[in-house]
Parts: C-alpha cells; structure tokens; sequence
C-alpha cells in the first residue's frame, strides 16, 4: 500500500508540539506532503524541522498537493472553510477542537464529508484512552444507568495567562500532561490573537477548553441539547471570558449544570481537573480525570470501579491521530470522537454565548 500525503493546515504551536510529533511515528505510512503556516519564516522552520515536501502561507496550495489526510489546527473561525475545502478536495479530515464557532458550520461539514465518503474527526484525545473508553463500556453494558436523568461537568484548567495572550511556549514534542516550555520557542508559542480575540476564537474558557469537556459528558450520555441558560466571568477585564456556568435542558427531559474555570499555571503540575458526573433512572456513573476514578453503581447493591493505571487521566492527543491514519488506511480502527459530537456540542456552547449576552434561556440552534 503506498503511503498516505499528509496535508497540515494551520501548523501552530500546538500542532507543532502535538500533532506533527504524533505524525511522525507514522513515517513509514504517511509521507509529509505540504503544510500550511500564514507567518513565512515561521513557516519555513516547521517545514525544515519535519520535512514537509511543499510549504505554503495560503492553505489551498496544501490542497492543490492532494494529501490523502489533513489536519485542520488554523483557529476556530477558518475549520468551517478549510476542512469543508479538504473534504471536497478528497481528504480524510481531523480537526482541532473547538469543532466550529456556529452549528449550522459543524452540520455542513458532516453533510459535506456524508457526500464525498470522507472519514471526519474531531481532536478529542481523551476519547481514546483507557479511562474514557472503560466509561464509555459501562454506559453501553448491562443497562449502563439506566434513562440518563442528570448530567454534571466539572473542568477547570491552566488557561488564565493563555487568555490574557501571554501563555508560554508548549514543550517541544509533547509529553503526556501538556506541559509549558521554561523557554521562549516562536514555532511552539501560541499567537495572542488565536485566543483573546472573540472574531479569532469564538469566545474565551468555553470555546479553548470545556469544548473537550462536554464533548466528553455528550459522549458518555448520548445527550443532545435543548435549550440553555449561561453566565460568563472576566474577572481580569479581558477581551473573552476566563469562567463560565451553564445550566442545560437536553432533548429528552434531562438536565445538566456545566461549569469551565481558568485555573492558575503550575497549580498541579498543570494537569486538567474534569469530571462528569451521570445519573440515571438505574444508576450513575461517576468519571475523575484527574484522580484517576471512574465508578458505576447500579441500584442497589451493585458497584463497579475500573482498574487504571497511574496517570490515566492525563491528556494525550496521539489517539485522534492514530484514528486519522488508521481510517484512511482502511485498517477498521473506530472513531471514538465522531463530527455528529461536534455538532451537539458546538450547539451548546454557541447558544450559552447566546445566553451570556441576552441574561435570557436560549434554544439551541
């Protein structure tokens, strides 16, 4: 079988700290094909480092190289165009998280990617480790909990410098935990912009980290949203806002509080605190990242806890990657962080921005 072309769209810093080093351990089935970078010597140091055949400042001429697969990591507001112009250039498609900035976007992209029989993904790597899959087995066997009556989220994350525009450089080839770099890098640090500019980011907390974290609570549950009642905090007076708490009527009568904080840099090692919590008319399902926790009880004796090994609730996005790769190859591996998740969970957080701004309940769109 001959190689796969990659395309890279958006070769950021954490592109440049995550995916293109996750990519690299599949050299001998993806060949390096064009990658895309708006700042030319920027653009030129990622193409020498992980030798990319092509390098190009407009995203089309990735396209024009005919990549098999790309990564879509631009900011927000670009992954509606590029990936629906990846997708119908041919590309199996992986795109950064958060999904798009409006759901009609996410919905064309699953329409678009449905009509050109493309695979299209989501970079949600906490979806294919050990912990969330064993949650995800115990909602799906012997009656999981039951009728899902009660949803709760819980996250909050090392983000207030980042969303203040100042965050420091990622670590050069990521280690599990997402760790900052103690020097100055320019390919591997993040443009200000692509976060405290709500044109840019979509928004602050909401968009750049509890996008992971009710895409997992929908994930888990199977919910869809309904109708939501958001409010947001800028504490420091920044452009997007560093806190949120949302309250959540999904379609079928459950109900939901979902709540996203921007945490201090260094607090833990800087490692993600999020939990989700799942009641049901049989049972609940309780799930810990950060300690490292998942349960089930099942009324009213029955209680399982899943044996983890130590840091299993760290965050690790090689998973999307080996998803992307093993799709496209047609090896049969799942999708575990699908673009009909994106859709619900983009429908949530855009109709909380909604609700932030109009201090009224608002229907998901």
């Amino acid at each position: 079988m001959s190689k796969l072309r990659l395309g890279m769209i958006g070769a950021g810093a954490w592109c440049v700290a995550s995916h293109l080093p996750r990519l690299e351990k599949h050299r001998d089935s993806v060949e390096f094909a064009a990658v895309n970078r708006r700042d030319p010597v920027l653009l030129e140091t990622v193409r020498s480092r992980f030798g990319f055949a092509s390098a190009h400042t407009d995203y089309r001429g990735v396209l024009e190289a005919e990549p098999d697969i790309v990564v879509v990591a631009s900011p927000v507001s670009w992954h509606h165009e590029h990936a629906k112009a990846a997708l119908e250039a041919g590309a199996h498609v992986l795109v950064e998280k958060p999904f798009t900035v409006h759901p009609g976007e996410a919905r064309d992209l699953v329409d678009t990617a449905a009509a050109n029989d493309r695979h299209l993904l989501i970079s949600l790597g906490w979806h294919y480790k050990d912990i969330v899959i064993g949650a995800k087995r115990l909602m799906e066997t012997d009656g999981g909990v039951g009728t899902v009556e009660s949803l709760s989220i819980v996250m909050s994350s090392t983000t207030r410098e980042a969303l203040q525009g100042v965050q420091p450089s990622f670590a050069s080839d990521q280690d599990e935990g997402g760790f900052v770099s103690e020097e100055s890098v320019p390919e591997l640090t993040p443009r200000a912009e692509t976060l405290v500019d709500p044109g840019i980011s979509g928004g602050g907390y909401a968009q750049a980290q509890l996008s992971h974290a009710i895409g997992l609570g929908l994930w888990l549950s199977g919910l869809r949203g309904s109708e939501v009642f958001a409010m947001m905090s800028s504490p420091l007076d920044t452009t997007v806002e560093y806190h949120d708490a949302f309250s959540v009527r999904f379609d079928d009568g459950a109900i939901g509080s979902i709540s996203g904080a921007s945490s201090h840099l260094g607090y833990r090692g800087n490692k993600h605190h999020l939990e989700v919590q799942i009641i049901g008319s049989e049972g609940q399902l309780h799930v810990d990242l950060c300690r490292e926790l998942v349960t089930r009880f099942r009324a009213p004796d029955e209680e399982v806890e899943l044996a983890l090994e130590p840091d299993a609730g760290l965050y690790d996005c090689s998973g999307p990657i080996d998803a992307l790769v093993g799709l496209a190859r047609g090896d049969g591996v799942p999708n575990h962080s699908p673009a009909e998740l994106g859709v619900r969970t983009v429908e949530i957080v855009e109709a909380a921005y909604r609700s932030a701004a109009s201090g009224r309940v608002e229907a998901v769109s």
